[in-house]
């Protein structure tokens, strides 16, 4: 069974989110790890992060 044009579109759209919600995950990581971490960019990265998440439970 082939899927369909707009499932691949779907599945495709996600996976771009989940690398952009693993791109953000690791420079929350490394921003955390600095001797002194930026905590607006912190807390943007974090926000930025739940945005892309509740995209992908969207899609």
């Amino acid at each position: 069974m082939a899927s369909s044009p707009a499932s691949s579109a779907t599945l495709s759209h996600v996976h771009a989110l989940q690398s952009k919600h693993a791109g953000l995950e690791a420079r929350l990581r490394d921003e955390m790890a600095r001797p002194s971490p930026d905590t607006t960019m912190i807390q943007s990265l974090k926000k930025q992060k739940l945005k892309l998440k509740e995209e992908i439970q969207r899609s």
